[in-house]
């Protein structure tokens, strides 16, 4: 008689999407086909069930870990006979370029918001202006870690987590790819702040003098990585270029308009160019390499639905 082997102990449980999905069925959302249509992102087939079986679980979750995040607060103050305020909950949003990671901050943020302050930042704002970046050598790796001004984005996390009043983020535009020098976004102590990006959950790297700093995803309270094969988040990337050519990229003030008057094949060509040379490389060199230190994995398959859900065992 053969004994069946024991499976390994592993650091993460997977749920399949139907156990998920089931855990939030006698849950009422409050969301509109409308309200969803502005949340997500081009190219992201989205629709309210996938919200009712995805989302809300993931919400209903977050809550959790909200609630006794707050209890801890409040015991640790009880025992240290202090009366400290507790800090915004930080939650850090990861993954991919194209894989879904926008939709699924704007989500969290809707879901989230019912008699809260969410506030939402993404880490494009942390990029160099792109006159620095051609200086240092470094349009061609946009998105790579040494890209963005890390320590800036250190100093604004580290000053929301701090309970700082008032806190700036400078802001990035998608339509001129680059920095907008004269507008910020103001963070004034938010209930939740999510923060979005490819990078964010990036370890410490050591400083010039050989110590090891904090990492900006040390102060997060929760994270999510948002995961599909590669070949499925290349193509969805030349989706969405195709999209953009058509739409985005004919606005004269686009950086990208070059794009939208060659002819088809050329254009999909340097499309695919960007990802092999920088997409891609970036994605196995930086971001999935993070993965396993999310929260939670959402893990989407090739027509964009979500297979499976890995959660970190506490």
């Amino acid at each position: 008689m053969k004994l069946k082997p024991v499976s390994q102990p592993r650091p993460y449980l997977t749920l399949t999407c139907d156990h998920w999905a089931e855990l939030a069925r006698q849950r009422k959302l409050a969301l509109s086909q409308e309200t969803l249509a502005g949340l997500t992102a081009m190219g992201d087939p989205l629709n309210l069930d996938d919200v009712r079986q995805v989302y809300l679980p993931l919400t209903e979750l977050i809550n959790v870990y909200i609630a006794n995040t707050s209890s801890l607060s409040a015991e640790s103050n009880q025992y240290l006979g202090v009366d400290e305020p507790a800090t915004p909950f930080i939650i850090g949003i990861a993954g991919s370029v194209a894989v879904g990671k926008s939709t699924t901050a704007r989500l969290l943020r809707e879901l989230l918001s019912v008699n809260r302050q969410v506030d939402l930042i993404t880490t494009d704002g942390f990029l160099y202006p792109n006159a620095i970046l051609e200086q240092k050598g470094l349009m061609e790796r946009k998105g790579f870690p040494e890209s963005y001004d890390q320590a800036g984005l250190l100093r604004f996390v580290t000053a929301v987590k701090s309970g700082v009043p008032e806190v700036t983020s400078p802001v990035y535009s998608h339509l001129v790819y680059d920095i907008l020098p004269d507008q910020k976004i103001t963070v004034r102590r938010p209930d939740i702040l999510i923060v979005e990006g490819l990078n964010v959950l990036q370890p410490a790297r050591p400083r010039s003098s050989g110590k090891m700093g904090p990492a900006v995803s040390d102060y997060f309270d929760f994270s999510v990585y948002v995961d599909a094969p590669e070949a499925a988040i290349k193509e969805w990337f030349l989706d969405r270029f195709r999209e953009l050519r058509s739409s985005a990229f004919t606005d004269p003030r686009s950086y990208f308009r070059q794009f939208a008057h060659i002819p088809d094949d050329e254009a999909l060509q340097m499309a695919i160019d960007i990802w092999d040379t920088t997409n891609g490389p970036n994605l196995k060199r930086n971001i999935r390499p993070t993965r396993n230190r999310a929260t939670v994995v959402i893990g989407k398959g090739p027509d964009h639905n979500v297979e499976w859900i890995r959660i970190r065992k506490i």
